[in-house]
């Protein structure tokens, strides 16, 4: 909850099988990293094929995130400033942006080695934190290209993006529709 108002959050995951593609909602209840949210889509898969977990946050933005077996994930955000405001979405664009999400803790607490007066680590690597986040889409633009879908097309997705990548993928609507 924020501010007295539910956050209303839509996750999904699209799992490539051998008989096509599958859709499967998700509860987030227990992921509160990134490393949770690619162990939870790695784990709808049987055979380590593609997985896409896709996040979305009341319509304001969206987010995909591509495992492809033990592969580094790849990851999509619409509009990387809504997300950033939101709790699943600064967990991506942290990521995107290579921001620590315990850098804060580190500002608040002399945790990092160095005695009173000392120089932290690399001060340029703070600078990087404090930056501001781009508005509109940050990440791999080309995460679905070799799937059907340019990254002009992704850019272009509003509204009901995962109906529109589920369609490009093939996945049947009716399995859509149940995780919606």
């Amino acid at each position: 909850m924020t501010s007295g108002r539910v956050t209303v959050y839509f996750a999904a995951l699209l799992a490539r099988t051998a008989e096509g593609w599958e859709a499967s909602d998700t509860e987030l209840d227990d992921v509160e990293t990134l490393t949770d949210l690619i162990e939870l889509a790695r784990g709808a898969s049987k055979d380590d094929d593609t997985v896409l977990a896709f996040l979305e946050h009341e319509d304001a933005w969206f987010g995909v995130v591509r495992v492809d077996g033990e592969d580094d994930p790849h990851i999509y955000v619409s509009d990387a400033a809504a997300a950033a405001r939101t709790s699943y979405g600064s967990m991506l664009t942290d990521e995107l942006l290579g921001r620590d999400p315990d850098d804060d803790l580190d500002s608040l607490v002399d945790l990092d080695g160095t005695e009173d007066g000392e120089p932290d680590r690399d001060d340029d690597e703070d600078a990087d934190s404090d930056a501001p986040v781009p508005v509109g889409p940050l990440g791999d633009g080309d995460i679905l290209a070799d799937l059907g879908m340019e990254e002009k097309e992704l850019k272009a997705l509003d509204g009901d993006a995962l109906e529109s990548i589920a369609d490009m993928l093939g996945c049947s609507m009716e399995g859509l529709e149940a995780v919606r």
